[in-house]
């Protein structure tokens, strides 16, 4: 092989070890002020020195290679962080609320939508009583119609290959079985109504009937915040979890 192409690749790989290593097996990561992932930031600083390697290595005028390489590093990197951090921020925006990751906030029955999002995926939660009537897997029409807000933000280039997961919960009155089965059809409901809009990414839906608790069914109101359905949004398969383990 050519040892002017070579030679940026060995130093490529070299980088990508040496920044795994800097946190312990993981890339080095740039913190929000709640001590979350700022996915769009991480992505950038990690693509700029990449570029910045691979720039430096690929000529003798080391300086201007450098600066150019890790310019168009950093431009890639940004792309691929802008799943996360940017599809939060636009898809809390059309259903008129914030990004809110504090783990408290599906603990309080006034939040109704809740977005929020980690290093993996986007999770938009709606309450049950927005949602459906009782004992049934049809969204009411004020529900749908939040669904539908989302599908322009769905449909923009950049998702292209993003993959969604609806998910039903419910509280644990009745049995396990009926649980599910209402969970599942309610998780079905709103992928349908997410696919129907024109969005025509891979689509899953999945019931825990009242596996994952948000909180003791132990009252009228923690009842409340375990009806709920979830809508994941994850920009590969490899991303992709059981919400109804972890």
């Amino acid at each position: 092989m050519n040892k002017r192409i070579l030679k940026p690749i060995l130093a490529s790989t070299v980088t990508i070890a040496l920044l795994a290593g800097c946190t312990g097996g993981g890339m080095p990561t740039i913190k929000n002020a709640d001590g979350s992932t700022n996915n769009t930031q991480t992505a950038a600083v990690i693509g700029g020195l990449l570029g910045a390697v691979v720039g430096g290595t690929t000529a003798n005028r080391g300086g201007k290679r450098v600066a150019i390489g890790g310019a168009i590093g950093a431009a890639v990197g940004a792309a691929v962080g802008y799943t996360m951090d940017q599809q939060a921020a636009e898809v809390a925006q059309v259903l008129n609320t914030n990004v809110n990751n504090d783990p408290s906030a599906e603990q309080n029955v006034n939040n109704q939508v809740i977005v929020s999002n980690t290093d993996k995926f986007v999770k938009i939660m709606f309450r049950d009583p927005m949602m459906f009537q009782t004992n049934s897997s049809v969204p009411t029409p004020s529900a749908a119609n939040e669904i539908r807000q989302m599908i322009p933000a769905f449909q923009k280039p950049v998702y292209a290959n993003m993959i969604i997961q609806a998910v039903g919960h419910t509280d644990n009155r009745g049995s396990f079985q009926y649980n599910q089965t209402l969970s599942e059809a309610r998780a079905t409901s709103v992928g349908q109504t997410i696919s129907q809009g024109g969005v025509s990414n891979a689509m899953y839906s999945k019931g825990c009937s009242f596996s994952k608790p948000v909180a003791q069914n132990n009252s009228a109101a923690n009842m409340a915040l375990n009806r709920r359905v979830e809508i994941y949004l994850y920009p590969n398969q490899e991303a992709v979890i059981d919400p109804c383990q972890q």
